[in-house]
């Protein structure tokens, strides 16, 4: 009788130990899950913010080429 309640113990113990190694396990995937989505997330942010930055750049370019301000200036012909 000894026996069968150690072994019940054991079993208890055992299967308690596996239970909670499951519930680690399923909460470290939903971490996991929750990561590869926030890494999706900024992956998606960054190629809009550098799609930005392009048309910021070529509206800057554009205004840059248009203004008199920062034109190149040819001192040779002025001085002639």
């Amino acid at each position: 009788m000894n026996c069968e309640i150690d072994g019940d113990m054991e079993n208890q113990v055992e299967q308690e130990e596996k239970t909670r190694l499951i519930n680690q396990v399923l909460e470290l995937q939903h971490t996991l899950e929750d990561l590869s989505a926030r890494v999706d997330a900024v992956k998606e942010e960054n190629l809009k913010l550098k799609s930005e930055n392009q048309v910021l750049g070529q509206y800057i370019e554009n205004l840059m080429s248009a203004s008199s301000v920062f034109q190149t200036t040819d001192t040779k012909s002025k001085r002639k």
